[in-house]
């Protein structure tokens, strides 16, 4: 399962204008390590959980500057205000479902202390993130333990992402389909600095799906507010952006917003009971915060003009990684028996040529 994902590019779909990275994967940004557990038990456990680090080092003692948009509140996102006020984040970013966030924050807590070099931390601010799997998963058992958590810690990795069902995004819906991790990338002009701007998506949402502006949604003929009326909208969507680019915490946000502009892209509608966040961090080894920082910090970061490029590449790592979340997923059955399709890939294909996107 999502070993050998297709992915958009793979069916000739090309989003946006800028190229994507080597991996077109959050990876690109190097530094960046993604790692999943995935946990499918019997005939009604389909969860897990994915772990996002900024770096390889100890992050409570070499803090990155980061920012957090909410486009739509309805979800549990621990740590934000912290993120907010000091604009920093210290731990790794951890995703799985609603109701294992606590023992995801037990996890990081755990992972946090034991660092060489933290043994006098008394205080950790654990950044977790979720959507509700409970359509297909037995979310109430609360199967996630603590052991997975940090599994997922510790065999993250740099190269390629696993994407769909896996982690989690196990037990994820998006537009009516079977949605999961997605991931992809832009890298900017060498004259534009060429930086990179990576993104990852847990994938729980719905609407009306577009892809590539073709309304893909309407011509299957299921999507929100049709006459069916069978399509799920509530759910959630977590979207991680990586940059190399020096950006303070400010610039961030800004980059954080337009993320949430890609997904609006692909038919998004952020319903009531869809939590919909960005955390964007900054890789820039010269911006990072040390726990002991000294009264003045010399840093550089770019100027507001300079970030408009990074901007557009956030909206199109985004758009595109939702499409991959959806082309990775295949079929799943879970709890009570339900069944939730994949997104047809010949299907998909037919209405793109229609359209004249692909030959």
């Amino acid at each position: 399962m999502a070993q050998n994902a297709v992915r958009a590019t793979d069916i000739g779909i090309r989003i946006g204008v800028l190229s994507p990275g080597k991996l077109n994967a959050i990876t690109d940004v190097t530094g960046v390590k993604v790692g999943h557990t995935t946990i499918i038990k019997a005939d009604s456990v389909r969860t897990g959980v994915t772990a996002i680090l900024p770096h390889d080092g100890n992050l409570f003692q070499q803090k990155v500057p980061a920012a957090v948009y909410v486009g739509n509140g309805f979800g549990k996102l621990t740590g934000t205000t912290q993120i907010k006020e000091l604009g920093n984040i210290e731990s790794p970013i951890i995703l799985t479902n609603t109701l294992s966030v606590a023992t995801a924050m037990n996890a990081v807590v755990t992972y946090t202390l034991s660092k060489k070099g933290n043994q006098g931390v008394q205080s950790v601010n654990a950044v977790v993130g979720e959507t509700n799997d409970g359509f297909l998963n037995d979310i109430r058992g609360r199967h996630v333990a603590e052991t997975d958590v940090l599994n997922a810690i510790n065999s993250a990795s740099t190269g390629k992402v696993k994407e769909g069902n896996i982690g989690a995004g196990t037990g994820t819906i998006c537009f009516g389909f079977k949605g999961g991790i997605g991931t992809a990338s832009r890298v900017l002009p060498k004259k534009l600095g060429g930086y990179t701007v990576g993104v990852l998506v847990q994938t729980n949402f719905g609407g009306v799906l577009t892809v590539d502006g073709v309304p893909v949604g309407e011509e299957l003929k299921k999507y929100y507010l049709s006459e069916q009326l069978n399509e799920k909208t509530d759910g959630s969507c977590m979207i991680i952006v990586a940059t190399d680019a020096p950006l303070d915490s400010r610039n961030l946000e800004r980059l954080a917003k337009r993320a949430f502009m890609g997904l609006a892209r692909t038919g998004a509608v952020a319903s009531n009971g869809s939590g919909d966040y960005v955390i964007a961090f900054s890789t820039d080894s010269s911006l990072r915060i040390p726990f002991n920082a000294p009264d003045i910090l010399d840093q550089k970061v770019l100027s507001n003009d300079a970030v408009s490029p990074l901007f557009m590449a956030a909206i199109e790592a985004t758009e595109e990684a939702i499409i991959n979340s959806l082309l990775a997923a295949e079929t799943m059955k879970g709890k009570n028996g339900r069944v939730v399709e994949s997104l047809s890939h010949e299907k998909l294909k037919e209405i793109l040529k229609k359209y004249n996107r692909i030959n």
